[in-house]
C-alpha cells in the first residue's frame, strides 16, 4: 500500500485490504446466525459506496436471499452534508419481508435516517442495518445499527467503493486523507562493483539527502552494541541469516534519527519482496513513499573484469575469485529481479546504464532523480 494522489490530495494507507476482507466474513456469518431458518431476507445496499461491500458480502452469505439497491448522494467533497440531493428507490413489495439495509460507512446518520424513512411505510417485518464501518465521534442519531464491522476516529477515507470526486472507489484497501509527502527517497540498487558507493555520495551531495547503507547501519549497531546489533550479532555468530525484522528496525531507527530530512537513499536495502513490503508501509504510515527504484545496470563481463582488479588492492578476497564473484552475481540477479517486479508493477524501477564515466552515470540518474 502506498500513498494515493485523487484530484488534489494525497491518501495514505489506512485498512488494509485483507483487514477488510475478514471484517466482510465475519459480518455476513453474524447475520446468517441472526436469521430465522428458511427466511429469506432482502439486501439492500446504497450506492455508489457500498457495491463493493455488497458483492463481497453477499458472496459471503451462505443463505438464499434476494439483493435490491436504493442510491443516495450525500457528500460532496470530504464533508457529509445534512440533505440527501437524489434518491432512486426500490418497487420490490417489501410487506411482511426481513430487509437488510448494507452501508459502506455510517457518519452523522444523516443517509440512515433517510433510508428509514424510506421503509417506513413499506410494511417491512424487519429492517436491520449493517455497516462496514461507523464513526461513532460525529454519528447524531439515535437509530439502531445491528451490525458495526469496524469503529473508526472521524478521518476522512477512500477506497473500496468509497471515493473522493469520484475516484478511488477501485482500490481494494482503505486509505486516509493525509498531507503532500515532503521526502523525495529511492532505493539505489546495482549488482557488485556498478559503482553504487560512488553515486550514492554523489547523490546525498546533491538533493542533500541522508544516505542508508544497510552495511553501514549494522557494523554501527554492532560495533557500539546497541540492542538491535547485540540481537543481530546472535544470529551472526551462530551462522543465521539476521531476520528482516531486526534489519527493519535498525532502518527504522536511522529514519526516526532523521526525521527533518529531504529524503533517503536506501542502500543494499530492501533486498526481498517482504523487506520492500516493510519499507512502503512504514514510510506510507508517515505520509511519505519510495519515489523509486534506481538499479545501475551493467554487463556481468565488465563487472567481473572491475572486481578482479579491485582485488588486487581491496584486500577483498570475495574479489579475487572469480567464480566467488559469479555466485554473488547469481545471488544478486535472484533478488534483483523479484523486486524489479516489484517496483516495476508500481512504476517505480528506473534502470540506468552504469557503463561510461562516473560524471555521465551521475547526470543519468539525475536526469530521473529530478524527474520523479
Amino acid at each position: 500500500m502506498n500513498i494515493l494522489k485523487l484530484d488534489d490530495l494525497y491518501f495514505k494507507p489506512y485498512i488494509h485490504k485483507d483487514e477488510i476482507t475478514r471484517i466482510v466474513k465475519k459480518l455476513a456469518h453474524q447475520v446468517k446466525a441472526d436469521m430465522p431458518k428458511d427466511e429469506i431476507p432482502v439486501f439492500v445496499g446504497i450506492l455508489n459506496g457500498c457495491f463493493l461491500f455488497a458483492a463481497d458480502f453477499i458472496r459471503e452469505y451462505k443463505g438464499n436471499c434476494e439483493v435490491s439497491f436504493v442510491k443516495l448522494a450525500s457528500y460532496q467533497g470530504t464533508t457529509s452534508t445534512e440533505k440527501v440531493k437524489h434518491l432512486v428507490g426500490i418497487n420490490e413489495d417489501l410487506t411482511g419481508r426481513t430487509v437488510i439495509i448494507l452501508e459502506d460507512i455510517i457518519d452523522t446518520g444523516s443517509t440512515l435516517q433517510e433510508i428509514y424513512n424510506i421503509f417506513k411505510d413499506k410494511n417491512v417485518k424487519k429492517l436491520k442495518v449493517v455497516s462496514l464501518f461507523f464513526k461513532p465521534d460525529v454519528y447524531r442519531k439515535e437509530l439502531p445499527i445491528d451490525y458495526i464491522g469496524k469503529s473508526i476516529a472521524d478521518k476522512f477515507i477512500v477506497g473500496y467503493g468509497l471515493d473522493y470526486n469520484g475516484l478511488g472507489r477501485n482500490y481494494a484497501s482503505i486509505y486516509q486523507l493525509s498531507t503532500k509527502p515532503k521526502m523525495k527517497n529511492i532505493v539505489l540498487f546495482g549488482p557488485p562493483g556498478a559503482g553504487k558507493g560512488t553515486q550514492a555520495t554523489f547523490l546525498k551531495d546533491m538533493y542533500n539527502l541522508v544516505h542508508i547503507s544497510t552495511g553501514d547501519v549494522f557494523r554501527f549497531n554492532i560495533k557500539n552494541a546497541t540492542e538491535l546489533g547485540l540481537l543481530a550479532k546472535e544470529y551472526m555468530d551462530q551462522g543465521d541469516l539476521v531476520p528482516d525484522e531486526v534489519t527493519i528496525n535498525m532502518l527504522k531507527a536511522e529514519v526516526e534519527k532523521n526525521a527533518d530530512a529531504n529524503g533517503f537513499i536506501f542502500d543494499g536495502f530492501p533486498r526481498t519482496q517482504s523487506q520492500a513490503e516493510a519499507l512502503d508501509a512504514f514510510l506510507a504510515d508517515k505520509g511519505e513513499q519510495i519515489n523509486g527504484m534506481i538499479a545501475l545496470e551493467v554487463p556481468e563481463d565488465i563487472l567481473v573484469t572491475r572486481l578482479l582488479e579491485r582485488g588486487k588492492t581491496s584486500g577483498r578476497t570475495d574479489d579475487t575469485d572469480e567464480s566467488k564473484i559469479r555466485n554473488r552475481f547469481n545471488e544478486y540477479n535472484t533478488k534483483t529481479s523479484i523486486l524489479k517486479n516489484y517496483f516495476a508493477d508500481q512504476d517505480k524501477y528506473y534502470g540506468i546504464n552504469g557503463v561510461g564515466s562516473i560524471k555521465e552515470i551521475t547526470e543519468r540518474i539525475a536526469e530521473v532523480f529530478d524527474a520523479l
